[in-house]
């Protein structure tokens, strides 16, 4: 029997909703980036990307556990000497909480061009509400 290796006309993507209310950030997270590349399917194949679309709702209302509100970091650099700007989970959550789950899934996607496709089908947003309603995106309810 020969091995099966999908063809991009084998790629079949849906589209699904995620409430993040009252989710664990790194939970959610990682079962997003499970989502975005196709591991859930049964034609996965790492060199490809046949994941599905994920719209998340509701990042605001994203928890952590532990102190990571006060204790966690996000850093950026301005390229400057002396230009390096740290801002807490907290601070970030109430300025730009899409922010937060973008970056953290990030961090879990391959870091190359496959792994920067695959975050474009990432689409998150503040509120119940969403501009995707034309692709019939299914509720997506997560185990954990």
């Amino acid at each position: 029997m020969k091995t099966f290796s999908p063809t991009p006309k084998d790629i079949n993507r849906l589209w699904f909703v995620v409430d993040a209310q009252g989710q664990v950030l790194g939970r959610l997270a990682s079962q997003i980036t499970h989502r975005l590349r196709g591991k859930h399917k049964p034609e996965f194949a790492p060199h490809m990307d046949n994941g599905d679309f994920i719209v998340v709702v509701n990042c605001e209302k994203i928890k952590t556990t532990g102190t990571k509100l006060a204790d966690k970091k996000y850093y950026r650099h301005s390229g400057w000497v002396g230009g390096l700007k740290t801002t807490t989970l907290g601070d970030m959550l109430t300025a730009k909480p899409a922010r937060v789950l973008m970056s953290a899934v990030r961090g879990m996607l391959p870091k190359n061009r496959l792994g920067r496709a695959m975050l474009k089908k990432l689409k998150i947003y503040t509120g119940p509400g969403h501009p995707h309603t034309a692709q019939n995106p299914q509720l997506l309810v997560l185990p954990y």
